[in-house]
């Protein structure tokens, strides 16, 4: 995310990885269609993605998360190994009326998965050995070729454009009742070591997502990441993986991150928490 962490995008922005609601595009939006949601194009599909993922307007968006890390080794009960709280602070540059860049920060700090105390060391179940544990805090950087394009093309890392053929945008929304929310999937650049995938989901209040006076709106998520081991675990080529699965929100500024991470931050990262100066 190599730092590994949550939504392994975290690699792609800063070299290999780090942000981007990369998504994979699917053939059509019955579901939407269906329930009368004005997605009919690849630029109504971009507006929406850019308002559910940031902003169409150039301003820092913060996402507070957190959730489990389980350890998943052959056909073993997969078991409960960490627990993590993160901070995410995306920003859409616009490049053109059909394209925009994301930037992106991140601070994720990994908790003892009982109590949800800060984690330092880590007594590690698989090799005896007491780890140091290593935060996962980079950044995107301001580097023309760094972050995600998001275009009526579709979704992919900069740096890697040209490995992604151009696809017309056209998301998995679906819209029941009260709520509105969009599958996706990360798009990764070839060679990273598998297993390797981020599976997403984004809500949003239907009444919000069709007032076209919102330029940003107020998304929660869920996601599941399956990647390698931690590289600060040091699990050498032991078989396994792990999976994270997260849930967060996107915040009105910085000051609603609950107090404990963001003091750390602020103390650890403070210039990781704003994208105001890229």
């Amino acid at each position: 995310m190599p730092h590994e962490s949550l939504l392994d995008r975290r690699q792609l922005l800063s070299g290999l990885a780090l942000a981007g609601l990369g998504t994979v595009a699917l053939p059509d939006a019955s579901f939407a269609k269906a329930a009368g949601i004005p997605l009919e194009t690849p630029e109504d599909n971009l507006r929406a993605l850019i308002r559910l993922t940031a902003s169409l307007q150039e301003e820092d968006c913060p996402w507070y998360y957190n959730g489990t890390i389980y350890a998943c080794v052959g056909e073993e009960q997969p078991r409960p190994l960490l627990a993590f709280t993160g901070v995410e602070i995306y920003r859409m540059l616009r490049v053109s009326p059909t394209e925009y860049r994301m930037i992106a920060n991140t601070i994720t700090y990994y908790r003892d998965v009982v109590s949800h105390q800060f984690l330092f060391k880590f007594s590690n179940p698989y090799t005896g050995i007491v780890n140091d544990v290593t935060p996962a805090a980079q950044g995107s950087g301001s580097a023309p070729d760094s972050g995600f394009e998001y275009s009526i093309h579709g979704v992919r890392p900069v740096r890697f454009r040209s490995q992604f053929a151009d696809r017309p945008l056209q998301m998995w929304w679906t819209a029941v009742g009260d709520y509105v929310w969009l599958h996706d999937s990360t798009v990764y650049p070839p060679g990273l070591k598998a297993p390797r995938m981020q599976r997403k989901t984004n809500f949003i209040r239907r009444d919000q997502f069709l007032d076209s006076t919102m330029d940003r709106l107020p998304t929660m998520f869920t996601a599941s990441v399956f990647q390698p081991w931690p590289a600060w675990m040091k699990m050498g080529d032991r078989p396994g993986h792990v999976v994270w699965h997260a849930s967060g929100a996107k915040l009105r500024s910085i000051d609603e991150i609950p107090d404990e991470h963001r003091l750390r931050a602020l103390k650890d990262h403070p210039a990781l928490l704003s994208l105001s100066a890229e």
